[in-house]
């Protein structure tokens, strides 16, 4: 076993070899294992080591602790708000990253027990096994602190069946590993218990052969339904609801639902969105929407457009706010501006989807004919209700 010194100081990140397979560990289980700039320029130094050595033939990732990983370091962002590029450089990275995991050559297995959610679940959900437990949960809350869905989500929640990518993307509701699952974000559902073992069995297989693989991981897996009152099963209300062209419209039709009775389940999401950035929601949904007839690489070009213009604060302050609220004095107290869906100029919202000049694009290579292989086609979701 060789295990790679990437940073000696901190260990943010570990990289280990054990003949054909390569373990990388989030070591930053305190701090949820958020992702810095130090962790997405580790990742990607490791990744493209690995993906150029031909011993390598099988990439494990995991975090250490509760948590896989929690999205992006806010206050990084909240530091630099008054430099309009101290985040471009790490914002290129991660949308550099999330390109690279999508198209790797090599066979990539998650291992998610804890927390996964907005830009941290990229490094979950492309992958060709993502391996989720009881204890993982999901979301992509970013419209609630007045971001965008990034990281590539753009892409694969608008590919979700139905308008369940619409739902997550707005509301940032949590699915947990069993639901992951059902509706096609992860490949397969093993007890926490029986994690360490599936690892120690993935690199005793020494291969990254996909067949020797997925019959590794199915030896430890288990089917779990989904409760009954998940919101997956309530695929008929979601998809009314979250068809409608604008999100005014969708705010009126879901609240419309959640009066009637036996729809108490729906408050508290529209609760949610209510409190939520009024620019943020209806840049979300655009780009969703966008993302539908969009490839990888044009999403992540949007995504990046879009990230660098909310930084920039272009339109709105809206992401530094939600970021002092949540983060800063953690008041929970956000004062949004525009404060209502009626105040947000349409062509200002077009603004951020404008391309820069060509010297200041994401340059990810064009794959026109690349389709993410999202594992919701056989899921129980798409084929539900």
């Amino acid at each position: 076993m060789a295990q790679v010194a990437v940073n000696p100081d901190e260990e943010v990140v570990l990289g280990q070899e054990f003949g054909h397979v390569r373990v990388i560990t989030l070591n930053q289980p305190r701090r949820l294992n958020v992702i810095s700039f130090n962790v997405v320029a580790l990742l990607a130094k490791l990744l493209e080591k690995w993906e150029k050595d031909d011993e390598a033939e099988l990439v494990l990732i995991k975090g250490l602790g509760r948590a896989f990983s929690a999205g992006g370091d806010l206050k990084m962002f909240y530091d630099g708000r008054n430099s309009k590029d101290s985040c471009l450089e790490v914002a290129y990275k991660m949308y550099w990253l999330c390109y690279h995991i999508h198209t790797y050559k090599k066979t990539q297995v998650a291992l998610v027990h804890g927390i996964s959610m907005g830009g941290g679940a990229s490094l979950m959900v492309p992958m060709k096994f993502s391996v989720v437990t009881e204890k993982t949960v999901f979301s992509t809350p970013e419209a609630s602190i007045g971001f965008h869905t990034d990281c590539s989500f753009s892409y694969i929640l608008s590919h979700l069946p139905g308008h369940l990518g619409e739902f997550l993307g707005l509301t940032g509701a949590r699915l947990n590993g069993a639901e992951l699952v059902s509706a096609g974000l992860a490949t397969h559902f093993v007890p926490s218990e029986k994690l360490a073992e599936l690892e120690n069995c993935l690199i005793s297989l020494n291969s990254g052969e996909e067949k020797s693989v997925k019959s590794t991981i199915e030896e430890f897996s288990a089917h779990v339904p989904i409760d009954e009152n998940s919101v997956l099963n309530k695929k008929s209300i979601i998809d009314e609801c979250f068809s409608k062209d604008s999100v005014e419209e969708i705010l009126q039709s879901f609240e419309a639902e959640a009066s009637k009775e036996g729809n108490g389940w729906m408050v508290p999401f529209f609760k949610g969105l209510k409190r939520s950035s009024p620019t943020a929601l209806k840049i979300t949904l655009h780009s969703i929407r966008e993302g539908r007839k969009q490839t990888l690489s044009e999403c992540l070009k949007k995504e990046f457009r879009i990230t660098i213009n909310i930084l920039r604060s272009v339109i709105s302050g809206d992401v530094y706010e939600g970021i002092r609220a949540v983060t800063i004095d953690k008041d929970n107290a956000t004062k949004w501006e525009p404060p209502t869906l009626e105040g947000v100029d349409a062509e200002k919202i077009k603004q951020v989807f404008e391309p820069f000049e060509q010297d200041l694009e994401l340059n990810v290579p064009t794959r026109d004919c690349f389709r993410w292989e999202g594992k919701y086609e056989d899921s129980t979701y798409a084929i539900s209700k």
